[in-house]
This record gives C-alpha cells, sequence and structure tokens, in this order.
C-alpha cells in the first residue's frame, strides 16, 4: 500500500519505517528541511534502536523517501497518517494547533483528489478530538463528506521509546478507530498480517484507550513509588515487595520499579490532557491527580537525602548520572534529571552530569550555567567529587568502579552503586 506519514517524530517516524520495513510504499512529510534531509540519507535524527538501520535498508531500495510536499505525498498515497505533535498547552490541556493546520491542508488537497483516501489520526488526541475537530475540517477544507468520499480513522501508538520499533512490529494490540466499515476495513487491510489481537472500534473509543492505558502506568508508577516511600520509613525492601505483588497474575510485575517517578513525552502530558477533559464534563479525577502529584515531588528525595547525609550542598561538587528520562533514549521532555539539577544549582552546589545519549538535548534544553558542568562520560563525571545521585538506569552505570570511594544517592537500583562508601536508595 502506498501510504503518507505527516510528521516525523518519534511516532511518525517509526511508524514509517516499520511499514517500508514491511514492503509498503512510504513518503514522510516534515517542514523541517535538515530532518527531510538526514532521512533520505538513512540517518535518523532521533536516537531509538534499530531505526538507522531499518531507515538506511529503506531509502537505499527506494520504499521510504522524506519530502516538505504535503500534495505530492497525500496525492500519490491511498492513506495518510496525521504524526504530529500534540504539546502541552495552558492548563493541561493538548494544544491541536499542529492538528488542525494539517487537517485543513490534508482537506484542500483532497479537494481535488479523485480516488478514496483514508486520514488517519496516530497523534494522541483527547477523546473526541476526531470527529469534531479533524474530521470537521477536513469536510470544510475539501468540500466533500467524510464515509462517502474519503475515511477517517483514529490508531493510536503504544511504543515505548528506546523499543519503538520492536513495539511496532510485535504489538500487543492494535486498535482502529473508524468512523464506518469502509474506513476500518482500509486500515484493517494494512494491519491483517500482524499476530495480535486487532480491536474495531470508534475514534473515541480509541482515542480513550490510548488515554486509559498511559494513565494507568503512570497510577502504577506512582502507587509503587509510594509504597517505596511507606517501606523506607519501615525498614523494607520495596522490590521484595514489588516481586512478591508482581507475581499475582491480576497485577504482573511491568512497571512495578519504585523510583524517582516517570517522564517522558507521553505520561506526564497524556495524562493533564485527560485531567483536563475530565474538567469539561465536570469531574475531578482523584486518583489521577495524586498520581501526579507524587511525581512532582518524587525526584527531589535524591537531594533530600543528600542532605541528610551531608548537610548543606553548597558548593559541594554533585555528580549526575543520567539525563535522558529512560535508558534508550537521547529524549529529556520532563525528564526527572531536570527538576534535579535545577534545584541542586538553586542550593549552590557545583552540578556535573552526564549521559551516553543525551547530553547534547541537555545543551540545548538546559544551556550553559556556571554550576553546570556537561562531562563526556561517567568515569571523566566521577572524577570531580565524591557525591553521586543516579537519575538514569543506563547499562553504562553498572560499574562498581564508579562508585568506590563516594557517597552515592540512587534512584533507579543501579546494584553496582552498592560498591560506594556510603549507599543509599531512594525509596529502599
Amino acid at each position: 500500500m502506498n501510504i503518507s506519514i505527516i510528521g516525523t517524530g518519534y511516532v511518525g517516524l517509526v511508524t514509517g519505517a516499520c511499514f517500508a520495513k514491511l514492503g509498503h510504499s512510504v513518503i514522510c512529510v516534515d517542514i523541517d528541511e535538515a530532518r527531510i534531509n538526514d532521512i533520505n540519507k538513512g540517518i535518523a535524527p532521533i536516537y531509538e534502536d534499530k531505526l538507522d538501520d531499518i531507515l538506511k535498508e529503506c531509502t537505499r531500495e527506494g520504499r521510504l523517501k522524506a519530502t516538505s510536499d504535503i500534495r505530492d505525498a497525500v496525492e500519490n498515497t491511498a492513506v495518510s497518517f496525521i504524526s504530529v505533535g500534540t504539546p502541552s498547552g495552558l492548563l493541561g490541556y493538548i494544544d491541536l494547533k499542529y492538528i488542525d493546520e494539517v487537517s485543513r491542508d490534508v482537506g484542500n488537497i483532497l479537494k481535488d483528489k479523485n480516488d478514496y483516501h483514508v486520514v488517519v489520526v496516530k497523534s494522541t488526541v483527547v477523546p473526541g478530538t476526531t470527529e469534531h475537530s479533524v474530521l470537521p475540517l477536513l469536510e470544510k477544507n475539501s468540500g466533500k463528506k467524510a464515509g462517502d468520499d474519503f475515511g477517517v480513522c483514529m490508531n493510536p501508538e503504544f511504543l515505548r521509546e528506546g523499543t519503538a520499533v520492536d513495539d511496532f512490529m510485535n504489538p500487543d494490540r492494535i486498535i482502529i478507530g473508524g468512523i464506518d466499515k469502509r474506513s476500518t476495513d482500509v486500515i484493517f487491510d494494512l494491519y491483517k498480517d500482524f499476530k495480535c489481537p486487532i480491536i474495531k472500534t470508534d475514534p473515541k473509543t480509541a482515542e480513550m484507550i490510548k488515554y486509559a492505558t498511559n494513565s494507568f502506568l503512570v497510577t502504577k508508577i506512582s502507587f509503587i513509588n509510594e509504597i517505596g516511600n511507606i517501606c523506607k520509613q519501615l525498614g523494607i525492601d520495596v522490590f521484595e515487595v514489588a516481586k512478591g505483588l508482581g507475581m499475582d497474575s491480576r497485577i504482573s510485575p511491568k512497571f512495578l520499579n519504585a523510583g524517582i517517578g516517570f517522564g517522558g513525552s507521553c505520561f506526564p502530558k497524556d495524562v493533564n490532557a485527560l485531567v483536563g477533559k475530565a474538567k469539561e464534563v465536570y469531574y475531578r479525577p482523584i486518583v489521577l491527580n495524586a498520581a501526579l502529584e507524587l511525581n512532582e515531588t518524587q525526584p527531589l528525595k535524591l537531594v533530600e537525602l543528600l542532605e541528610r547525609k551531608t548537610g548543606s550542598i553548597k558548593n559541594e561538587n554533585i555528580i549526575v548520572l543520567g539525563l535522558a528520562f529512560k535508558p534508550g533514549t537521547d529524549d529529556m521532555r520532563e525528564a526527572p534529571s531536570i527538576k534535579v539539577i535545577q534545584t541542586l544549582i538553586k542550593k549552590g552546589a557545583n552540578v556535573f552530569v552526564t549521559d551516553p545519549k543525551a547530553v547534547d538535548e541537555a545543551k540545548k534544553l538546559m544551556g550553559k550555567h556556571e554550576r553546570l558542568t556537561y562531562c563526556r562520560s561517567a568515569r571523566d563525571a566521577v572524577k570531580n567529587g565524591k557525591y553521586i545521585l543516579i537519575v538514569t538506569e543506563w547499562d553504562e552505570f553498572r560499574d562498581e568502579e564508579l562508585y568506590k570511594g563516594k557517597v552515592v544517592i540512587d534512584g533507579r537500583r543501579i546494584d553496582e552503586a552498592r560498591a560506594a562508601d556510603y549507599y543509599e536508595g531512594v525509596c529502599w
């Protein structure tokens, strides 16, 4: 099938590359010329395991190309996936400006297209967006009728950064929320060879499945962190508790790693967006608000425990191991490291930071500061002082030699760090 992907962030680029790997012809659309040039050279503009190899193969064999010409892309494909960003707006609501802009553009192109075309919303949007925002804009700008002249679907993504390629190729389930049978059948045909359940539903239910999924995982993370905070006061190892808890078939061990909380481009934004949507229907989500509130303060327990051990940290050299919100990615969005570093600097500490992949992203986000030094490696970083905070659980940090003679406050359960002169976990 000929497919166009509008937006080449994590979701769009992985989706396009994987469809091309499966034999489809893919055109990726973006407005960033540097990104387009990289993709056409087979270079991934983001760090994601296996993505570079797939891009090199698919661009070389002509199954994937990138362009800034959205009209050419839509006119020469049967399906268009909208995969642009949905940043947080005021009061936690998502900002639909990019979704709306693309919907208008695609609508104008469909006006002149005779073939039946299916527009698929892949971006994460709150329930009702596809039917009440995207579809009307497509109809208004095309002068055509959805369901008769073109199709519309919502197809949420469930990709984890760091394992996004594997997640796409081996999904737990595929959700297709179509406005009618014809729209749904086209997208079902695209996924029919995947070895997983495929659920056909309506767009707003598909949208809610995505939000419910992320909201549950966020709640699970904050739950185990709260249990960990209680366990620490009682002298109990929360990881032993989580092991026993996770053996319950109703619960599972996934997302039960206590620590300093979640970050990234999805969890904080999506849960805040759902809380905002709930307000529109006059409902206050107590559990979700509590999960978000706990996550706000959890990273700062690293600093709290360090100060309990050392007293004032003013003018002390503090090493922060890990910048990305999780290993396997260079993504710094909503990373716990940001709060930790900003707090250390406000308290007058000199901060030395490192990460195997995210240093460049951190420089873009946090810039220069007289008390902030970016280091090339963990070995370089730990030379600068004896106090270490572990923020991201990269394998590169699983080296006992890094910690000998040091004081370590661990936010991610790196057992090798127990080789330190003093070791303490954030909630164990």
